[in-house]
């Protein structure tokens, strides 16, 4: 037997470390060639790391969360017949080998809900791909509630029938099975515990149930680097925030009528949503306003003013935000810009955005869609020096023109749009200025299709 170890490769051009997102095996365990040893995130992106040897995990770098370097053992495998650690060095020669272009070696996991990991991992190590906060092991849960069992009286329990879910269930809710009442065949389900629930259970009508646990959550991963940007952006950059009403009533009237004609030859598109024609009336205005479309290097004291338009748009994932960015999105017509906003926030998800769609943005969009609000205050992705949050769209009673020089009142859609921008690069005449030019062309969206 000889000991194998695994050096972290070059995953990246000037990356020099990466940080510890989930391991896929413990100490003992027995792992096949191009087995999932790890994943690991680096400042673009997570790559899986695979196994180039079959054998027995003997020693591991360290926890989730952990930062290594590019070049030191990351696991030490124990294989079969005579290849110790001097091989180790071809690890990094198979891996550039397979992936000679440095960005497509990152294989990216699913952010949001990834492949099951084992079941016999240890508690820190048996990280859950759907979050990157990952929660510390916590004691059992005492078995003397939601057990399963009913007291006869005589000191024996009675088994009560359910399933492994309707028995889970109620152990987060903290009932005890043995007080729920069952259905004729004696088996209690899910609509056994609603009813339950409904009637107050046995102690009454309860407001809610029993106080959930305290828990510590490490912050790692993606959640990580999203707190650590976020927190430079905001002690680097003087924010400012503007916000205006717009009536979207006519631009909401065509998005319709656009949808409505999408028959025939036309049936391929895809449905409009709001998004990409607010994204057309920015780049259509945005070529007045340069100090808008710009990123700001505060250490070169260089301000480089954008001639195209890559637009980042913000994506809520299931293991935090993320910016894909749509390249050239003033060349794209309405429908383009939709397909391509779908295929962008679909691989956000999913986990299978290359780094080149999550870098080099010049100005970003964020939306929280139906969730809206009144007004957004969202915060700068640096290097850039603006973002753009519109709001959700309400309906209002409004004083509008009657044509005979009067007025009426008319029900209206109305939509706040808002911009957070650097102080040090905008100034507050340029940022109002931008948004009414928007207003403009979002209240006459005729100007959106025009030459």
């Amino acid at each position: 037997m000889a000991r194998y170890t695994f050096r972290l490769p070059d995953i990246g051009e000037g990356i020099a470390e990466a940080e510890i997102v989930a391991w896929h095996v413990k100490v003992g365990d027995r792992i096949e060639e191009d087995g999932r040893l790890a994943d690991m995130m680096t400042d673009k992106a997570t790559v899986e790391m695979e196994s180039p040897v079959t054998g027995i995990v003997v020693e591991v770098a360290g926890e989730a969360g952990d930062v290594i370097a590019i070049g030191s053992a990351l696991a030490v495998i124990e294989v079969e017949g005579d290849g110790g650690d001097e091989a180790a060095p071809e690890v990094a020669e198979r891996i550039d080998a397979e992936n000679p272009d440095a960005g497509d070696v990152e294989r990216l996991i699913e952010p949001t809900a990834s492949a099951p990991t084992p079941a016999r991992a240890e508690p820190v190590e048996a990280l859950s791909l759907s979050s990157d906060m990952v929660p510390a092991p916590k004691e059992k849960s005492s078995p003397s509630t939601g057990s399963g069992r009913a007291d006869d009286g005589a000191g024996a329990k009675a088994k009560v029938l359910s399933t492994p879910a309707v028995r889970q269930r109620a152990r987060d809710l903290g009932i005890d099975l043995a007080e729920v009442k069952p259905a004729a065949d004696g088996r209690i389900r899910h609509a056994d515990l609603d009813a339950f629930l409904a009637y107050g259970g046995a102690k009454g009508f309860a407001s809610s149930g029993p106080a959930r646990p305290d828990e510590q959550v490490r912050v790692i991963g993606l959640r990580r680097r999203i707190a650590e940007n976020m927190a430079a952006s905001k002690r680097s950059i003087p924010h400012f925030s503007y916000v205006e009403e717009c009536d979207v009533t006519a631009l909401e009237t065509m998005r319709a009528q656009l949808n409505s004609a999408r028959g025939g030859a036309d049936s391929s598109r895809p449905k409009l949503t709001m998004l990409p024609l607010l994204i057309v009336a920015i780049c259509r205005v945005l070529p007045d306003f340069p100090m808008i479309n710009a990123r700001y290097d505060d250490e070169a004291g260089v301000v480089t003013r954008h001639g195209a338009v890559h637009l980042g748009m913000a994506t809520q994932t299931g293991g935090g935000l993320m910016v894909p960015v749509i390249r050239n999105a003033h060349g794209l017509n309405l429908w383009q810009l939709a397909r391509e906003i779908g295929r962008l926030a679909q691989a956000a998800r999913d986990g299978t955005a290359k780094s080149d769609e999550l870098s080099g943005s010049t100005l970003t969009i964020t939306s929280l869609g139906a969730l809206g609000g009144i007004a957004t205050t969202p915060v700068i992705n640096r290097p850039e020096v603006a973002i753009i949050g519109p709001n959700r769209i309400v309906e209002r009673p409004m004083f509008v023109p009657d044509g005979m020089g009067g007025e009426r009142i008319e029900k209206r859609k109305l939509m706040n749009v808002s911009i957070s921008c650097d102080h040090r690069v905008v100034d507050g005449w340029d940022a109002a200025s931008f948004v009414q030019a928007l207003k403009q062309m979002i209240e006459t969206p005729v100007l959106l299709l025009a030459e």
